[in-house]
């Protein structure tokens, strides 16, 4: 794959509607890690800078032609906004954006505070909605606790109960789970299977070369958070039905047969997120704001700048670059374009930005070549030929 030299265009707004949160889950990355600029952002999106963004989301879509383009209503916790907000947010940029185009409007939500009268109002406007929890009550209650120390779990089931009748059902997007090798991997994931779940995404959490993630140094030997993901895989694959997606899995293995990735995490195409703070800031992904201060920002507003004018910023340009961003040591890597180099955050040193490989390298090399394995041997099985051997295996010379 050659470099990327014609920017491809925004397709998916976060929009920050509301920058405090609910909880104060402990290993946060916007309220937990370096950058710290949500104290001086406000605590709610104005109706002008909704505005103002729909205007920007509107001529982008003119501009490109786009034909689909996805809202995510994020924070903080977005519904401390509030249900009239949330409202005003989307049909202001309904009604502004070309009907060529169509909208897909998500919200990411602890589940704390959704109410009978809050999915009324995404059932009006068709917002889908995804739920953090990490697992059954231990698990989850490890991290996501309120300030006071108690858990979130008990709250939650509650909310995902409610999001599961038969009325908004539909709504149900799936569940987002940060992993902690701590938890044992079946247990989280049969936790998470009980809430039916559409899909679930596994997260590794937020760390780079010079802040490692938990129980993982550096450049260590051992691949803690591949052993994890594979007892997940594991049984995620070997269940006599498809019982739910799990889109790092499930992007693998399309990336591994000549498909796309479904996440940023795997694969080579280039970003095309922006995140709009409460502010109007422009910013890029919020794991950015793991590696050092106004690493995610970039100097521009929906009130003065583009988003093609966000499409040069060095930052975000970097994110499009596909192989030609990677380190050198990425280059000769037999997995590179399945593994992308991890999230882009991932890579991050003091001593050289991003070009490392991810933090998380030899996990990644190790869960893609397990998932190639598996199936492989199933399509060797059902062939007739025996099993792979070593020298047989994509990472092999």
């Amino acid at each position: 794959m050659t470099s990327q030299t014609v920017p491809s265009p925004i397709r998916q707004v976060v929009l920050k509607i509301h920058s405090r949160c609910n909880l104060s889950c402990t290993y946060c990355y916007v309220y937990r890690h370096v950058d710290q600029s949500w104290r001086t952002q406000p605590n709610t999106m104005s109706p002008e800078v909704i505005e103002l963004t729909a205007e920007r989301i509107a001529s982008h879509s003119r501009s490109w032609a786009l034909p689909k383009v996805t809202v995510i209503l994020h924070g903080g916790e977005p519904l401390l906004a509030g249900a009239d907000l949330i409202e005003h947010a989307v049909r202001t940029i309904k009604a502004a954006v070309p009907r060529t185009t169509r909208l897909d409007f998500f919200v990411q939500t602890n589940g704390l505070l959704l109410s009978r009268d809050m999915l009324e109002t995404f059932l009006r406007y068709d917002i889908r909605v995804g739920v953090s929890l990490d697992g059954g009550e231990r698990a989850n209650d490890r991290h996501r606790r309120f300030a006071h120390g108690a858990g979130s779990y008990e709250q939650v089931a509650r909310s995902l109960a409610l999001l599961r009748q038969d009325r908004y059902r539909r709504l149900y997007s799936g569940l987002l789970c940060t992993v902690d090798v701590r938890n044992d991997p079946v247990a989280v994931y049969e936790a998470l299977l009980s809430f039916a779940p559409p899909r679930v995404d596994l997260l590794l959490p937020h760390g780079n070369w010079t802040t490692p993630p938990p129980l993982h140094p550096a450049g260590g030997p051992g691949t803690p958070y591949a052993d994890w993901l594979i007892r997940v895989f594991d049984r995620w694959y070997d269940a006599p039905r498809r019982e739910t997606d799990i889109r790092l899995f499930s992007s693998i293995m399309a990336l591994l047969v000549g498909g796309r990735s479904a996440t940023e995490t795997v694969g080579l195409e280039p970003v095309d997120l922006l995140t709009i703070e409460t502010d109007g800031s422009i910013e890029q992904g919020d794991a950015l704001k793991t590696t050092v201060p106004g690493m995610a920002a970039t100097g521009l507003t929906v009130g003065s700048h583009s988003f093609d004018e966000a499409l040069r910023h060095p930052g975000v340009a970097a994110r499009q670059l596909g192989l030609g961003a990677l380190a050198d040591t990425c280059h000769s890597c037999p997995v590179v374009s399945v593994c992308g180099g991890g999230l882009y955050a991932h890579r991050y040193s003091d001593e050289n930005g991003f070009l490392n490989p991810t933090v998380y390298c030899a996990d990644q090399r190790r869960l893609i070549e397990h998932i190639y394995t598996r199936m492989v041997d199933d399509l060797r099985r059902m062939t007739g030929l025996p099993s792979l051997t070593a020298e047989d295996s994509l990472t092999a010379g």
